[in-house]
């Protein structure tokens, strides 16, 4: 789809650059981002055509950053929007729905998507070595993409990473490095080997190619409400970028007349413990003061110095949302109604974002009325070990009728 990705152009200078391994303004230092021509795009896309492509996040291949047909991550992506009526009632919303990335392929967490685009460009770009900064769920998806492709892989970590995001990157025989201290010392040293090495990063060199795997995810919403936008769009924010590509998706899909235009409104959500997002927009301001030493158990959300935060400000800001943050109480609470009333298990940072959706309902930012959909980012099997002490102990009894009967509620 060559001729519809022009080029990287700066998004504070407007410069363009050609379409490598490269993601700073030479000038100012601004953010490299993939632009299209929505011109020809617009001449060629429609409903039908990407209702008939594969069923995977590649239909929406013409708005993305590739040059030839997509070699990783081929079954990837169209995971379920669930209609959630139990968790509406619980959360006092009319119209309430699940995007469902819990269940991707291959790790079960949206990284799926941006893995699968940074590392088909980087094989375009005849880079043999791919690597990344993550907090695990990134060095999950980069570990198994790269085993199915035949990349070799390196991915840097927290030294102190829950251990089933550890062991969901070591089983695919990466190279697993832990770094002492929290990701943003992780991803300086990242910028420095990527400076040395020839690696592709897929969250330095490769961060315009990677963050767009992220619109794959707002364009399946689109699609799958029968090509509508939503109301009210609830997001977890780390670096921020999530937010802002499902934003840029929505317009995409406006420009390219996939959809009406209309009012819609997108709200970030973080974790109290690492909060430099939302707390800068509480203050009604632009300046993110990093958080030096986060403190949650959303570890996955815990980037103190996010690299699109001044960007998802501005978007919640231009649509009208709001962003808000939970306390380690209020994820566990979340993590668990999730589940009582869906059956869907998710990490913690989907229990900050239905914590989050129960705030953001409750002080009238989410009218109740409205069509709301929450974006739930990874599996509960990666961070299960944070509930061990907030559930019902299990029953252990002889294999005997008599010791069953004693302990069965029969008012249920």
């Amino acid at each position: 789809m060559k001729e519809f990705f022009d080029c990287l152009k700066c998004k504070e200078c407007g410069r363009t650059y050609p379409k490598e391994a490269f993601h700073v303004c030479e000038f100012d230092f601004g953010p490299l981002e993939a632009t299209y021509n929505y011109h020809k795009i617009k001449k060629y896309i429609s409903r039908h055509l990407i209702e008939s492509g594969p069923h995977s996040m590649w239909r929406y291949e013409p708005f993305l950053p590739l040059e030839g047909s997509p070699t990783v991550g081929l079954h990837t992506g169209m995971t379920p929007l669930i209609h959630a009526q139990r968790l509406a009632k619980a959360l006092g919303v009319k119209d309430l729905y699940l995007k469902n990335d819990t269940v991707n392929i291959p790790s079960l967490s949206f990284k799926d998507r941006v893995v699968s685009v940074a590392l088909s460009r980087a094989k375009e770009l005849d880079f043999h070595v791919v690597s990344c900064a993550s907090t695990g769920n990134l060095a999950n998806s980069l570990a198994a993409h790269a085993a199915s492709s035949g990349l070799k892989s390196y991915v840097l970590i927290p030294a102190d990473l829950e251990l089933a995001k550890v062991i969901g990157s070591l089983v695919y025989n990466t190279k697993v490095i832990g770094i002492r201290g929290p990701y943003d010392k992780v991803n300086r040293l990242c910028s420095e080997i990527a400076g040395k090495y020839r690696w592709a990063f897929v969250n330095v060199n490769f961060r315009p190619y990677y963050a767009e795997g992220s619109k794959t995810m707002g364009f399946e919403i689109l699609e799958q409400l029968g090509w509508k936008i939503p109301d009210h769009t609830v997001i977890c924010m780390a670096s921020g970028s999530l937010l802002t590509k499902i934003d840029k998706a929505y317009r995409e899909a406006i420009i390219c007349g996939l959809v009406e235009e209309k009012p819609y409104a997108i709200h970030g959500a973080q974790a109290l413990g690492c909060n430099p997002i939302t707390a800068a927009f509480k203050k009604g301001t632009d300046l993110i003061r990093p958080v030096a030493h986060p403190n949650t158990i959303a570890k996955s959300l815990a980037i103190g110095t996010p690299a699109d935060g001044y960007y998802a400000i501005q978007t919640i800001r231009r649509t009208g949302g709001f962003s808000e943050d939970v306390d380690d109480h209020e994820i566990i609470e979340g993590i668990k109604i999730l589940a009582e009333t869906e059956g869907v298990f998710a990490e913690t940072a989907g229990g900050v974002t239905v914590g989050c959706a129960k705030k953001l309902i409750e002080k009238g930012h989410i009218p109740s009325t409205s069509q709301v959909v929450l974006c739930i980012t990874g599996n509960g099997l990666k961070t299960a070990d944070v509930l061990k002490d907030h559930l019902q102990p299990i029953e252990v009894i002889d294999p005997t009728i008599q010791d069953f009967d004693k302990i069965i509620d029969f008012e249920n």
